[in-house]
């Protein structure tokens, strides 16, 4: 179940990145904030109330409403227009839960592949709390950039492999390296594509 909402997770920050970038205009990505954002909040509720007790599986869960959350409020923001600080500094506290998430995926699980994944998704979500938290709009292009990028590179392609059972194919540590490889020759492509719209510290 955590595989199909990671590939909709995929899909919400192509959009999210497509808006921030004005290829999706206004309101536009909306519904699909809203559509992910409440698959994020029902299934890790889902599953851990039928977990057991087993916590890897509540573990595992938990990190889902930090994802979930983040697309709700970014839907409630567009319809109310409410102040973007708070998303910008609940992305603060997403990103270091993230770097959290990373570490306990070396440690415990041995699984690389979402290390990596989960040091990216940090990267994305500190680049939101520069853009909302600290009014940095000059990233917004970037911002928009590396959102869809991952989008494809660390949701939606990972999820598929793995709804599919073609992750198995390869040891983790290689999907660990792709990953990182697809991610990074994305950007480097992205940053030479945007040029002056981004910012010199990026």
């Amino acid at each position: 179940m955590g595989n199909v909402g990671l590939l909709y997770v995929g899909a919400v920050l192509f959009i999210n990145g497509c808006a921030l970038l004005g290829w999706v205009r206004g309101n536009g990505a909306v519904p699909l904030n809203i559509f992910v954002g409440l698959l994020q909040v029902i299934t890790p509720t889902y599953l851990i109330f039928t977990a057991n007790g087993d916590a890897d599986v509540i573990f595992g869960a938990s990190g889902l409403y930090l994802f979930g959350f983040t697309y709700l409020y970014v839907a409630m923001n567009t319809i109310w227009g409410f102040e973007g600080t708070g998303l910008g500094f609940f992305s603060l506290f997403v990103a270091i839960a993230a770097v959290g998430y990373a570490v306990v995926n070396v440690v415990e699980y041995q699984d690389y592949a979402f290390a990596v994944i989960w040091l990216l998704w940090a990267y994305l979500w500190w680049l939101f709390f520069q853009l909302l938290g600290r009014d940095r709009d000059g990233l917004t292009a970037w911002t928009g950039a590396v959102a869809a990028i991952e989008g494809w590179f660390t949701a939606a392609i990972p999820a598929f492999l793995l709804l599919t059972g073609w992750w198995d194919a390869l040891p983790n540590a290689a999907w660990a390296a792709i990953v990182a490889v697809l991610n990074v020759g994305g950007l480097i492509l992205a940053r030479a594509r945007l040029g002056s719209r981004v910012p010199a510290m990026v």
